[in-house]
């Protein structure tokens, strides 16, 4: 909800500063049309990109899809939802919903935008920790001071045969970073995570290349904004750490 905020406050300043120009308010070149054909819904949108762009330069916008609802343009801007009619008069804030079929439509988009190819992520520049079978498999962005990533790692003592990958990700210090590079170089890394984390024992300080940088710019592409962040294989995420048995029944849902 904050990052919604904050954006809503980037439109506003956005939409001033425009109406601030000695030549006034962009022409928006946009003729109204309806949203039947596949052809007319690919001119709608594209109208409302270019408009919406008009209305708030220096805004980009990922993309524009039609609604449900007559009229009614979804805007989506990095991992936000916006809801805009085809001139981009009003710009709408919040969560569509499907009255009749009682779906919350914009939890389900983004939710469906979040998803990740699972074989797609690096997972080379993670630290790799098998239990049991190591059958299901998932993935977390965690940083080493993070509480919750260490309640996490308490939850996952009473699961089994499962293959966690540790993407590093020190956001919360300096730290953060310290800690983390002195793990990912340890003899063992996986057995210095553990130790860490739950025991609390301090790695060994130690000096190599790590991955840490290109785990940030990960993150900041998958839209990581805090930590702990899983990846399930099924491309689905949950942010935060799960009790223990929304985190089982997460991986007795995936294939494999």
């Amino acid at each position: 909800m904050k990052h919604s905020l904050n954006l809503a406050a980037v439109l506003l300043c956005a939409s001033l500063s425009v109406q601030a120009q000695p030549s006034g308010e962009p022409v928006l070149n946009v003729q109204t049309a309806s949203v039947q054909s596949d052809s007319t819904r690919t001119d709608s949108t594209q109208a409302v990109q270019r408009a919406f762009e008009q209305r708030f330069p220096g805004i980009q916008v990922d993309g524009v899809r039609a609604t449900p609802m007559t009229g009614i343009f979804e805007v989506q801007v990095g991992m936000d939802l916006l809801y805009t009619d085809i001139q981009v008069d009003y710009v709408l804030q919040g969560s569509m919903v499907d009255a009749r079929a009682r779906r919350d439509l914009t939890a389900e988009r983004l939710e469906a935008l979040q998803k990740v190819v699972f074989d797609s992520l690096p997972l080379d520049r993670a630290i790799k920790q098998v239990k049991g079978s190591g059958a299901r498999k998932i993935a977390v962005f965690e940083d080493p001071n993070c509480r919750y990533c260490k309640q996490l790692h308490q939850t996952l003592e009473d699961v089994d045969n499962v293959t966690v990958y540790t993407f590093l990700f020190p956001i919360l210090s300096a730290d953060s970073s310290t800690r983390s590079r002195d793990i990912w170089c340890a003899a063992d890394p996986a057995q210095a995570w553990k130790d860490w984390m739950l025991n609390g024992k301090d790695p060994v300080k130690a000096e190599c290349d790590t991955p840490l940088q290109a785990n940030l710019e990960l993150g900041r592409k998958l839209n990581v904004q805090g930590t702990p962040a899983l990846f399930f294989a099924d491309g689905a995420r949950i942010n935060g750490a799960p009790p223990l048995d929304e985190l089982k029944n997460k991986l007795d849902a995936q294939n494999g």
